[in-house]
C-alpha cells in the first residue's frame, strides 16, 4: 500500500464505503471490506500527517518558529458554512404544491 497514491487510496475507500452501505454482502465479505477500509483509512491518515508536517516546515520563519498565517472568511464563505446548500431533490420537497 506504500506505493499507492493518496488519491487512489481515497477512491478505493470511497468504493468500499459505497459497497458496505448499499450491497447485501455476507458477513465474511463485509468484514473483509471493513478490514481493507481500516487499512486504507490508516494509510490516508499517515499521508495527511506527512503533508501537514511539510506545510508546517514551509511556514516556519528563519528561526524555525511557526509563522501563523491569518485567514479570514469572505461573506460568501460565512453564508455557505452557516447554511449548507440544499440538493435539488431537497429543494423540490419544500414546495407545498
Amino acid at each position: 500500500m506504500q506505493d499507492m497514491s493518496f488519491e487512489k487510496a481515497l477512491g478505493e475507500l470511497e468504493e468500499i464505503v459505497e459497497k458496505l452501505e448499499s450491497s447485501e454482502l455476507s458477513l465474511d465479505e463485509s468484514l473483509g471490506l471493513f478490514e481493507k477500509g481500516v487499512q486504507l483509512a490508516r494509510f490516508l491518515r499517515k499521508e495527511l500527517e506527512k503533508a501537514e508536517k511539510k506545510v508546517e516546515i514551509l511556514l516556519q520563519d528563519e528561526n524555525g518558529d511557526p509563522q501563523p498565517e491569518t485567514f479570514e472568511l469572505t461573506s460568501q464563505d460565512k453564508i455557505e458554512t452557516q447554511e449548507p446548500r440544499k440538493e435539488k431533490s431537497e429543494v423540490d420537497d419544500d414546495i407545498p404544491f
